[in-house]
Protein backbone atom coordinates (compact mmCIF):
# COMPACT_ATOMS: atom_id res chain seq x y z
CA UNK A 1 0.00 0.00 0.00
CA UNK A 2 1.05 3.52 -0.44
CA UNK A 3 1.58 5.13 2.78
CA UNK A 4 -0.20 8.25 4.33
CA UNK A 5 1.98 11.08 3.29
CA UNK A 6 2.17 9.91 -0.58
CA UNK A 7 0.14 12.64 -2.77
CA UNK A 8 -3.18 12.43 -2.66
CA UNK A 9 -6.55 12.36 -3.73
CA UNK A 10 -5.56 8.99 -5.49
CA UNK A 11 -4.95 5.78 -3.98
CA UNK A 12 -3.52 2.36 -5.68
CA UNK A 13 -7.33 1.14 -6.91
CA UNK A 14 -6.13 3.02 -9.98
CA UNK A 15 -2.11 1.39 -10.31
CA UNK A 16 -3.74 -2.72 -9.76
CA UNK A 17 -6.43 -1.50 -12.17
CA UNK A 18 -3.46 -0.58 -14.69
CA UNK A 19 -1.81 -3.78 -13.39
CA UNK A 20 -5.46 -6.19 -14.17
CA UNK A 21 -5.45 -4.13 -17.81
CA UNK A 22 -1.81 -4.38 -18.99
CA UNK A 23 -1.69 -8.53 -17.48
CA UNK A 24 -5.08 -9.09 -20.02
CA UNK A 25 -3.23 -7.50 -23.05
CA UNK A 26 0.33 -8.90 -23.95
CA UNK A 27 0.10 -7.61 -27.75
CA UNK A 28 -1.49 -4.93 -29.39
CA UNK A 29 -4.66 -7.00 -30.28
CA UNK A 30 -5.40 -8.38 -26.71
CA UNK A 31 -5.46 -4.60 -26.24
CA UNK A 32 -8.23 -4.60 -28.19
CA UNK A 33 -10.02 -7.45 -26.44
CA UNK A 34 -10.09 -6.02 -23.40
CA UNK A 35 -11.05 -2.59 -24.48
CA UNK A 36 -13.91 -3.91 -25.96
CA UNK A 37 -14.73 -5.86 -22.54
CA UNK A 38 -14.69 -2.57 -20.74
CA UNK A 39 -16.38 -0.82 -23.19
CA UNK A 40 -19.63 -3.33 -23.34
CA UNK A 41 -19.48 -2.92 -19.17
CA UNK A 42 -20.00 0.39 -19.84
CA UNK A 43 -22.64 0.20 -22.48
CA UNK A 44 -20.94 0.58 -25.71
CA UNK A 45 -21.99 -1.55 -28.73
CA UNK A 46 -19.13 -2.64 -31.47
CA UNK A 47 -20.04 -1.84 -34.76
CA UNK A 48 -18.85 -2.93 -37.97
CA UNK A 49 -17.09 0.03 -39.92
CA UNK A 50 -17.72 -2.04 -43.43
CA UNK A 51 -21.01 -0.76 -42.40
CA UNK A 52 -22.71 2.37 -42.05
CA UNK A 53 -21.97 3.99 -38.09
CA UNK A 54 -23.91 5.55 -35.51
CA UNK A 55 -23.54 8.80 -34.67
CA UNK A 56 -25.67 9.60 -31.55
CA UNK A 57 -24.84 7.06 -28.47
CA UNK A 58 -22.16 5.04 -27.12
CA UNK A 59 -20.15 2.70 -29.70
CA UNK A 60 -16.69 1.58 -30.48
CA UNK A 61 -14.98 -0.10 -34.00
CA UNK A 62 -12.14 -2.15 -33.74
CA UNK A 63 -9.13 -2.55 -36.41
CA UNK A 64 -6.75 -5.19 -36.04
CA UNK A 65 -4.77 -3.82 -32.88
CA UNK A 66 -6.44 -0.52 -33.14
CA UNK A 67 -9.53 1.23 -31.54
CA UNK A 68 -11.64 4.18 -31.91
CA UNK A 69 -14.91 4.48 -28.89
CA UNK A 70 -17.55 7.34 -28.68
CA UNK A 71 -19.98 8.57 -26.94
CA UNK A 72 -22.25 11.75 -28.94
CA UNK A 73 -25.03 13.32 -27.65
CA UNK A 74 -27.47 15.45 -30.74
CA UNK A 75 -26.35 18.43 -31.78
CA UNK A 76 -23.10 17.51 -32.54
CA UNK A 77 -20.63 20.47 -33.24
CA UNK A 78 -17.19 19.35 -31.68
CA UNK A 79 -14.84 16.48 -30.98
CA UNK A 80 -12.76 15.61 -27.20
CA UNK A 81 -10.31 13.29 -28.37
CA UNK A 82 -7.63 10.99 -26.25
CA UNK A 83 -5.03 9.52 -28.47
CA UNK A 84 -3.14 6.33 -27.29
CA UNK A 85 -1.24 3.48 -28.89
CA UNK A 86 -1.48 0.29 -28.43
CA UNK A 87 2.09 -1.20 -29.73
CA UNK A 88 5.15 -1.51 -27.41
CA UNK A 89 8.83 -2.47 -28.95
CA UNK A 90 9.16 -6.36 -28.64
CA UNK A 91 10.09 -9.02 -30.72
CA UNK A 92 7.97 -10.32 -33.34
CA UNK A 93 8.23 -14.02 -35.10
CA UNK A 94 9.01 -14.25 -38.68
CA UNK A 95 7.30 -16.13 -41.99
CA UNK A 96 9.69 -18.93 -41.47
CA UNK A 97 10.76 -18.88 -38.00
CA UNK A 98 12.18 -22.17 -37.04
CA UNK A 99 16.24 -22.41 -36.88
CA UNK A 100 18.34 -25.04 -35.96
CA UNK A 101 21.88 -24.32 -34.40
CA UNK A 102 24.34 -25.35 -32.19
CA UNK A 103 21.81 -28.83 -31.08
CA UNK A 104 18.86 -26.43 -30.26
CA UNK A 105 15.82 -25.29 -32.14
CA UNK A 106 14.94 -21.58 -31.76
CA UNK A 107 12.74 -18.89 -33.51
CA UNK A 108 14.12 -16.43 -35.90
CA UNK A 109 12.61 -13.04 -34.41
CA UNK A 110 12.64 -9.61 -36.11
CA UNK A 111 13.19 -6.67 -33.76
CA UNK A 112 9.79 -4.56 -33.72
CA UNK A 113 10.32 -0.26 -32.75
CA UNK A 114 13.01 0.34 -30.38
CA UNK A 115 13.13 -1.70 -27.51
CA UNK A 116 16.41 -2.06 -24.88
CA UNK A 117 17.67 -5.17 -26.43
CA UNK A 118 19.59 -6.05 -23.13
CA UNK A 119 16.42 -6.25 -21.08
CA UNK A 120 14.72 -9.47 -23.27
CA UNK A 121 17.51 -11.79 -22.29
CA UNK A 122 17.43 -14.20 -19.37
CA UNK A 123 13.76 -13.67 -18.86
CA UNK A 124 10.28 -16.54 -19.32
CA UNK A 125 8.91 -15.74 -22.65
CA UNK A 126 5.58 -16.98 -24.02
CA UNK A 127 3.84 -15.95 -27.04
CA UNK A 128 0.70 -13.94 -28.37
CA UNK A 129 -0.57 -12.17 -31.46
CA UNK A 130 -3.50 -13.19 -33.85
CA UNK A 131 -3.34 -16.31 -36.45
CA UNK A 132 -5.70 -16.11 -39.69
CA UNK A 133 -6.80 -19.60 -40.51
CA UNK A 134 -9.17 -21.39 -42.97
CA UNK A 135 -11.93 -21.86 -41.16
CA UNK A 136 -15.10 -23.92 -42.31
CA UNK A 137 -16.72 -20.49 -43.63
CA UNK A 138 -13.46 -18.97 -44.94
CA UNK A 139 -10.84 -17.24 -43.30
CA UNK A 140 -10.84 -16.16 -39.80
CA UNK A 141 -9.02 -14.36 -37.50
CA UNK A 142 -8.41 -16.03 -33.43
CA UNK A 143 -6.15 -14.71 -30.97
CA UNK A 144 -3.38 -16.29 -29.33
CA UNK A 145 -1.91 -16.31 -26.42
CA UNK A 146 0.09 -18.44 -24.62
CA UNK A 147 1.33 -17.75 -20.93
CA UNK A 148 3.70 -20.53 -20.69
CA UNK A 149 7.66 -20.42 -20.51
CA UNK A 150 7.93 -21.49 -23.93
CA UNK A 151 10.76 -19.21 -24.59
CA UNK A 152 14.53 -17.66 -23.67
CA UNK A 153 17.42 -16.00 -24.80
CA UNK A 154 19.99 -16.48 -22.45
CA UNK A 155 22.95 -14.34 -22.04
CA UNK A 156 26.36 -15.26 -23.02
CA UNK A 157 28.40 -15.93 -19.36
CA UNK A 158 30.87 -13.23 -18.39
CA UNK A 159 33.93 -16.07 -19.06
CA UNK A 160 33.36 -15.48 -22.58
CA UNK A 161 32.78 -11.83 -22.64
CA UNK A 162 35.20 -10.29 -20.02
CA UNK A 163 35.06 -6.99 -20.98
CA UNK A 164 31.48 -6.53 -20.87
CA UNK A 165 31.33 -4.53 -17.58
CA UNK A 166 34.18 -2.30 -18.85
CA UNK A 167 33.04 -1.89 -22.32
CA UNK A 168 29.34 -2.78 -22.54
CA UNK A 169 27.12 -5.47 -23.98
CA UNK A 170 26.88 -5.06 -27.67
CA UNK A 171 23.99 -7.40 -29.04
CA UNK A 172 23.74 -8.31 -32.91
CA UNK A 173 19.66 -8.57 -33.76
CA UNK A 174 20.15 -11.30 -36.43
CA UNK A 175 22.42 -13.71 -34.50
CA UNK A 176 22.08 -13.17 -30.84
CA UNK A 177 18.76 -12.82 -30.02
CA UNK A 178 17.04 -15.85 -31.67
CA UNK A 179 15.11 -17.38 -28.48
CA UNK A 180 15.53 -21.07 -28.23
CA UNK A 181 12.64 -23.60 -26.70
CA UNK A 182 13.77 -27.29 -27.17
CA UNK A 183 16.86 -29.15 -27.71
CA UNK A 184 16.97 -30.32 -31.65
CA UNK A 185 15.99 -33.28 -30.94
CA UNK A 186 12.64 -32.51 -29.60
CA UNK A 187 11.48 -31.78 -33.57
CA UNK A 188 8.97 -29.06 -32.26
CA UNK A 189 7.95 -26.96 -34.81
CA UNK A 190 6.34 -23.38 -34.60
CA UNK A 191 3.60 -24.11 -36.72
CA UNK A 192 2.26 -27.19 -34.45
CA UNK A 193 2.19 -25.03 -31.21
CA UNK A 194 0.73 -21.79 -32.61
CA UNK A 195 -2.20 -23.83 -34.59
CA UNK A 196 -3.41 -25.95 -31.77
CA UNK A 197 -3.06 -23.14 -29.31
CA UNK A 198 -6.25 -21.39 -31.96
CA UNK A 199 -7.74 -24.88 -32.33
CA UNK A 200 -7.07 -25.38 -35.63
CA UNK A 201 -4.72 -27.88 -38.03
CA UNK A 202 -1.49 -27.22 -38.98
CA UNK A 203 -2.09 -26.71 -42.93
CA UNK A 204 -5.26 -24.37 -42.11
CA UNK A 205 -2.92 -21.56 -40.58
CA UNK A 206 -2.15 -19.11 -43.25
CA UNK A 207 -0.43 -16.41 -41.66
CA UNK A 208 0.60 -14.57 -38.11
CA UNK A 209 1.17 -11.56 -36.44
CA UNK A 210 2.93 -13.26 -33.10
CA UNK A 211 5.44 -11.83 -30.33
CA UNK A 212 7.04 -13.19 -27.55
CA UNK A 213 6.48 -11.27 -24.25
CA UNK A 214 7.49 -11.68 -20.59
CA UNK A 215 5.56 -13.70 -18.24
CA UNK A 216 6.20 -11.78 -14.79
CA UNK A 217 3.11 -10.21 -13.60
CA UNK A 218 2.29 -6.49 -13.13
CA UNK A 219 2.77 -5.77 -9.61
CA UNK A 220 2.77 -2.88 -7.22
CA UNK A 221 6.40 -2.52 -5.64
CA UNK A 222 8.76 -0.26 -3.47
CA UNK A 223 9.14 -0.44 0.78
CA UNK A 224 5.74 1.59 0.62
CA UNK A 225 4.31 0.83 -2.90
CA UNK A 226 5.11 3.59 -4.41
CA UNK A 227 5.55 2.40 -8.06
CA UNK A 228 4.28 -0.27 -10.51
CA UNK A 229 6.90 -2.59 -12.23
CA UNK A 230 5.63 -3.77 -15.50
CA UNK A 231 5.82 -4.51 -19.29
CA UNK A 232 3.80 -2.34 -21.92
CA UNK A 233 3.46 0.75 -19.47
CA UNK A 234 4.37 2.67 -22.16
CA UNK A 235 1.61 3.08 -23.49
CA UNK A 236 -0.88 0.74 -22.11
CA UNK A 237 -1.22 2.93 -19.20
CA UNK A 238 -2.23 5.80 -21.12
CA UNK A 239 -4.74 3.42 -23.36
CA UNK A 240 -6.14 2.29 -19.97
CA UNK A 241 -6.30 6.09 -18.71
CA UNK A 242 -8.26 7.31 -21.91
CA UNK A 243 -10.86 4.08 -21.38
CA UNK A 244 -11.39 4.83 -18.28
CA UNK A 245 -12.09 8.45 -18.06
CA UNK A 246 -14.85 8.09 -21.47
CA UNK A 247 -16.56 5.66 -19.05
CA UNK A 248 -16.35 7.48 -16.34
CA UNK A 249 -17.45 10.88 -17.87
CA UNK A 250 -21.32 12.21 -18.68
CA UNK A 251 -22.60 12.70 -22.03
CA UNK A 252 -21.99 15.70 -22.99
CA UNK A 253 -24.91 17.63 -25.54
CA UNK A 254 -22.91 19.04 -28.73
CA UNK A 255 -19.62 17.28 -27.90
CA UNK A 256 -18.43 13.87 -29.25
CA UNK A 257 -15.97 12.47 -26.58
CA UNK A 258 -13.51 10.66 -28.67
CA UNK A 259 -10.89 7.80 -27.67
CA UNK A 260 -8.57 6.59 -30.21
CA UNK A 261 -6.18 3.90 -29.67
CA UNK A 262 -3.47 3.73 -32.54
CA UNK A 263 -1.18 0.62 -33.56
CA UNK A 264 2.29 0.61 -34.79
CA UNK A 265 3.50 4.23 -33.29
CA UNK A 266 6.45 2.76 -32.26
CA UNK A 267 7.58 1.93 -36.30
CA UNK A 268 6.43 5.56 -37.57
CA UNK A 269 2.29 5.05 -37.59
CA UNK A 270 2.29 5.07 -41.17
CA UNK A 271 -0.14 2.28 -41.54
CA UNK A 272 -3.76 1.80 -42.48
CA UNK A 273 -4.79 1.77 -38.31
CA UNK A 274 -1.65 4.20 -37.55
CA UNK A 275 -2.17 8.05 -36.34
CA UNK A 276 -0.15 8.87 -39.89
CA UNK A 277 -3.01 8.13 -42.24
CA UNK A 278 -6.59 8.00 -42.73
CA UNK A 279 -8.42 5.59 -39.92
CA UNK A 280 -9.20 8.03 -37.33
CA UNK A 281 -10.14 11.33 -39.87
CA UNK A 282 -12.50 8.93 -41.37
CA UNK A 283 -14.50 7.32 -38.24
CA UNK A 284 -15.18 10.87 -37.20
CA UNK A 285 -16.52 12.30 -40.50
CA UNK A 286 -18.51 9.03 -40.58
CA UNK A 287 -19.68 9.98 -37.35
CA UNK A 288 -20.64 13.17 -38.11
CA UNK A 289 -22.41 12.61 -41.26
CA UNK A 290 -24.56 10.34 -38.91
CA UNK A 291 -25.38 13.24 -36.60
CA UNK A 292 -26.69 14.82 -39.98
CA UNK A 293 -23.51 17.08 -40.84
CA UNK A 294 -22.29 18.05 -43.99
CA UNK A 295 -19.34 18.45 -45.12
CA UNK A 296 -18.77 22.09 -44.13
CA UNK A 297 -20.26 21.38 -41.07
CA UNK A 298 -18.17 18.70 -40.27
CA UNK A 299 -14.84 20.82 -41.08
CA UNK A 300 -16.61 23.41 -38.87
CA UNK A 301 -16.99 20.67 -35.99
CA UNK A 302 -13.44 19.83 -36.37
CA UNK A 303 -12.11 23.38 -35.80
CA UNK A 304 -14.01 23.90 -32.99
CA UNK A 305 -12.39 20.69 -31.64
CA UNK A 306 -9.30 19.08 -29.08
CA UNK A 307 -7.04 16.29 -28.66
CA UNK A 308 -4.98 15.39 -25.64
CA UNK A 309 -2.54 12.78 -27.20
CA UNK A 310 -1.42 10.69 -24.71
CA UNK A 311 1.82 8.83 -24.05
CA UNK A 312 4.35 7.93 -21.43
CA UNK A 313 6.84 10.39 -20.28
CA UNK A 314 10.44 10.27 -19.34
CA UNK A 315 11.31 10.72 -15.27
CA UNK A 316 14.57 11.67 -14.56
CA UNK A 317 16.56 9.00 -13.79
CA UNK A 318 18.91 9.35 -10.68
CA UNK A 319 21.75 7.67 -11.98
CA UNK A 320 21.45 9.27 -15.31
CA UNK A 321 20.82 12.57 -13.55
CA UNK A 322 23.16 14.50 -16.58
CA UNK A 323 20.85 13.13 -19.01
CA UNK A 324 17.95 15.40 -18.55
CA UNK A 325 17.18 18.87 -18.74
CA UNK A 326 18.63 20.68 -15.73
CA UNK A 327 15.22 22.68 -14.77
CA UNK A 328 13.29 20.37 -16.19
CA UNK A 329 13.21 17.26 -13.75
CA UNK A 330 10.51 14.99 -13.54
CA UNK A 331 9.44 12.83 -10.60
CA UNK A 332 7.49 10.12 -10.67
CA UNK A 333 4.00 10.40 -8.83
CA UNK A 334 4.58 14.07 -9.74
CA UNK A 335 1.74 14.13 -11.87
CA UNK A 336 1.44 13.97 -15.41
CA UNK A 337 3.65 15.36 -17.80
CA UNK A 338 3.21 18.89 -20.29
CA UNK A 339 5.72 17.55 -23.16
CA UNK A 340 7.41 20.66 -25.41
CA UNK A 341 9.88 20.16 -27.96
CA UNK A 342 10.09 23.83 -30.28
CA UNK A 343 10.77 21.46 -33.23
CA UNK A 344 7.53 19.85 -33.14
CA UNK A 345 8.33 16.33 -31.91
CA UNK A 346 5.46 17.25 -29.31
CA UNK A 347 2.50 19.00 -30.67
CA UNK A 348 2.30 21.22 -27.51
CA UNK A 349 1.84 24.73 -27.77
CA UNK A 350 1.13 27.72 -25.48
CA UNK A 351 -2.29 27.40 -26.37
CA UNK A 352 -2.87 23.62 -26.10
CA UNK A 353 -0.93 23.28 -23.23
CA UNK A 354 -3.14 25.75 -20.92
CA UNK A 355 -6.19 23.62 -21.86
CA UNK A 356 -4.75 20.49 -20.08
CA UNK A 357 -2.84 22.85 -17.29
CA UNK A 358 -6.44 23.68 -16.32
CA UNK A 359 -7.95 20.16 -16.54
CA UNK A 360 -5.36 19.43 -14.17
CA UNK A 361 -5.99 21.93 -11.70
CA UNK A 362 -9.70 21.80 -12.13
CA UNK A 363 -9.22 17.84 -10.95
CA UNK A 364 -6.55 18.96 -8.22
CA UNK A 365 -3.68 17.37 -9.15
CA UNK A 366 0.10 18.31 -10.04
CA UNK A 367 1.32 19.10 -13.69
CA UNK A 368 4.70 18.60 -14.82
CA UNK A 369 6.85 20.15 -17.48
CA UNK A 370 9.45 17.92 -19.98
CA UNK A 371 11.54 19.50 -22.49
CA UNK A 372 14.38 17.29 -23.82
CA UNK A 373 18.13 18.48 -23.69
CA UNK A 374 18.86 20.73 -26.26
CA UNK A 375 21.68 18.16 -27.14
CA UNK A 376 20.24 15.44 -27.62
CA UNK A 377 17.77 14.06 -30.28
CA UNK A 378 13.99 14.18 -28.64
CA UNK A 379 11.46 11.07 -29.45
CA UNK A 380 7.90 11.72 -31.23
CA UNK A 381 4.44 9.94 -30.59
CA UNK A 382 0.98 10.28 -32.68
CA UNK A 383 0.27 13.82 -30.93
CA UNK A 384 2.14 15.63 -34.25
CA UNK A 385 0.93 12.65 -36.40
CA UNK A 386 -2.79 13.58 -35.31
CA UNK A 387 -2.68 17.56 -35.53
CA UNK A 388 -1.12 17.39 -38.83
CA UNK A 389 -3.85 15.34 -40.33
CA UNK A 390 -6.88 16.32 -38.60
CA UNK A 391 -6.04 20.03 -38.63
CA UNK A 392 -6.38 20.02 -34.82
CA UNK A 393 -4.93 21.75 -31.55
CA UNK A 394 -3.73 19.18 -30.09
CA UNK A 395 -1.53 18.60 -26.93
CA UNK A 396 0.86 15.71 -25.99
CA UNK A 397 0.95 14.78 -22.29
CA UNK A 398 1.89 11.71 -20.60
CA UNK A 399 2.86 9.94 -16.91
CA UNK A 400 5.99 9.99 -16.38
CA UNK A 401 8.02 6.60 -16.20
CA UNK A 402 11.70 5.18 -16.11
CA UNK A 403 12.95 2.34 -18.12
CA UNK A 404 10.94 3.60 -21.28
CA UNK A 405 11.56 0.29 -23.72
CA UNK A 406 12.51 -2.07 -21.49
CA UNK A 407 10.74 -5.77 -21.35
CA UNK A 408 10.00 -4.56 -17.69
CA UNK A 409 9.36 -0.27 -17.44
CA UNK A 410 8.74 1.36 -13.95
CA UNK A 411 5.99 4.00 -12.77
CA UNK A 412 4.62 5.62 -9.95
CA UNK A 413 1.68 4.01 -8.54
CA UNK A 414 -0.30 7.24 -7.69
CA UNK A 415 0.30 8.60 -11.41
CA UNK A 416 -2.14 6.23 -13.24
CA UNK A 417 -4.82 7.67 -11.39
CA UNK A 418 -3.60 11.13 -11.58
CA UNK A 419 -3.71 11.04 -15.20
CA UNK A 420 -7.34 9.38 -14.94
CA UNK A 421 -8.16 12.22 -12.95
CA UNK A 422 -6.65 14.91 -15.13
CA UNK A 423 -8.63 13.31 -18.27
CA UNK A 424 -11.75 13.15 -16.52
CA UNK A 425 -11.98 16.91 -16.21
CA UNK A 426 -10.84 17.72 -19.65
CA UNK A 427 -13.47 15.28 -21.20
CA UNK A 428 -15.97 16.85 -18.88
CA UNK A 429 -15.09 20.61 -18.13
CA UNK A 430 -13.73 22.01 -21.45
Amino acid sequence: MVAADTPSPVDTQSAQELCDFIDASPSPFHVCETAAVMLEAGGFRRCDERNSLPGVGSHYVIRGGALVAWRAGEELSSFRLIGAHTDSPNLRVKPNPDVTRAGYQQLAVEVYGGPLLNSWLDRDLGLSGRVAVRGASGIEIRLLRIDEPLLRIPQLAIHLDREINEKGLLLNKQTHLSPFWALDSSATAFLDVISAAVASEPQDVLSWDVMVHPLEPSRIVGVRGEFVSAPRIDNQLSCWAGLSALLACPVRPGIAQVVVLFDHEEVGSTSERGADGAFLGSILERIATSCGLGRAEYLTAVANSFCVSADCAHATNPNYADRHEPSHQILLNGGPVLKVNTNLRYATDAASAAVFAEACRSAGVPCQRFVNRTDLACGSTIGPLTAAMLSMPTVDVGAPQLAMHSARELCGSVDPGYLLAALNAYLSDF
